[in-house]
């Protein structure tokens, strides 16, 4: 069996993978979002594993707008896992650290270490890569520049570089989800590894146009059916400005009374419904990624 991430090796996504997969699994890494994507969808992999949401930063819309427009596949399950930003350097330039002229890491990270950057970098440059691991790999690959990388732990001990600033994030409580995507919604694959936290569905709900308190109504469906909505996103639906729709989690799986009857309910109210993936969830434990070898 292959499963993709967001790669190179060491990434955020990768670890979430290893904890979730283990080693019995092929791993496959894409540079990008929607390489990934396209390989499950392509049937070159079977799965593939994709961040969706950080605790700090919020959703991850191209993950979702991919998902949503270009490539309609399903969430068959989701993993959260603690994020530990890390400052490296090349071994080459540890007593240097402080002399650096240049940043590099995912946008998303370097947005979650500000506090650390302002007070001790002031007006430094900041570069964007692909992913944090792909950030380590650059550095790994140019000793005579003084640059360093935000990463996680594996990612140092991936490409041989050096903390020298450990734990730079600016919130403790920093997490990301990712899910699991395939183009069955019935193409589980139970972690060996892992223990759900919890069950959940998701939906993506479109309201009829000119109707005044369509999304009251559609909240209310929810509402007396006493189903705790966890998360309610609205996003263009890229037609024309005002036009959105709704990504709404539930926190149980599809059963065969209650989330049924929201949906029907919502197709009389004229909303289009669909069902984006009914799923458990697994959480990583903090500290995970100095265990993954």
């Amino acid at each position: 069996m292959k499963v993709g991430f967001l790669g190179p090796k060491a990434t955020f996504t990768h670890l979430a993978v290893q904890s979730y997969f283990g080693d019995d699994i092929e791993q496959v890494a894409y540079s990008t979002i929607p390489q990934c994507i396209d390989a499950v969808a392509g049937g070159e992999i079977d799965f593939a594993v994709v961040p969706t949401e950080n605790a700090l930063e919020g959703s991850v819309n191209l993950t979702i707008d991919y998902l949503i427009h270009e490539q309609p596949l399903y969430i068959v399950g989701e993993i959260v896992s603690p994020i530990e930003q890390h400052f490296m350097v090349h071994p080459a330039n540890k007593e240097k650290w402080e002399q650096v002229t240049r940043v590099y890491s995912h946008s998303h990270a370097i947005a979650q270490c500000h506090k650390f950057l302002h007070n001790t970098f002031k007006g430094i440059t900041y570069d964007y890569a692909t992913s944090t691991g792909a950030a380590a790999y650059y550095v790994s690959q140019h000793p005579e520049e003084l640059v360093a990388a935000i990463a996680n732990r594996l990612a140092a001990e991936e490409y041989g570089l050096e903390i020298v600033k450990p734990n730079i994030h600016d919130y403790h409580y920093n997490h990301t989800r990712f899910a699991i995507v395939h183009p069955s919604l019935d193409g589980k694959y139970p972690s060996s590894k892992m223990v759900s936290e919890k069950e959940k569905t998701t939906l993506m709900v479109t309201l009829p146009s000119d109707q005044s308190g369509a999304l009251h109504q559609v909240l209310s469906a929810f509402t007396w059916r006493k189903l705790n909505l966890s998360k309610i996103e609205s996003r263009p639906m890229k037609t024309g400005l005002g036009n959105y729709f709704f990504i709404i989690d539930i926190d149980m799986k599809v059963d065969e009374v209650l989330i049924p009857g929201a949906i029907s309910e919502l197709e009389a109210l004229g909303c289009g419904v669909k069902l984006l993936g009914t799923y458990d969830a697994y959480m990583i434990k903090q500290g995970a990624e100095k265990e993954a070898k």
